[in-house]
């Protein structure tokens, strides 16, 4: 049994605010050069799309949790 339960939307917050990290640390080091205004569209597009995934990912775990047998058909 899980400690804590699933959360897809910060999962996706992570992942986009992982990928703009080595992007920057890709430039700190030279490897590439990437404009400061580059990364905004990756951090907000991430984040939007985060809110979304957290959006779909509540509606279907309110949806099952409410047509589960063991709830008695009730709201909580």
């Amino acid at each position: 049994m899980p400690r804590h339960e699933f959360q897809p939307g910060r999962l996706v917050a992570g992942a986009f605010l992982l990928a703009a990290g080595v992007v920057y640390a890709g430039d700190a080091d030279g490897r590439w050069q990437a404009p400061w205004f580059g990364l905004i569209p990756l951090v907000v597009g991430g984040l939007c799309l985060a809110g979304a995934v957290a959006t779909v990912a509540g509606a279907a775990r309110r949806r099952r949790r409410a047509s589960s047998p063991g709830n008695g058909g009730g709201y909580r």
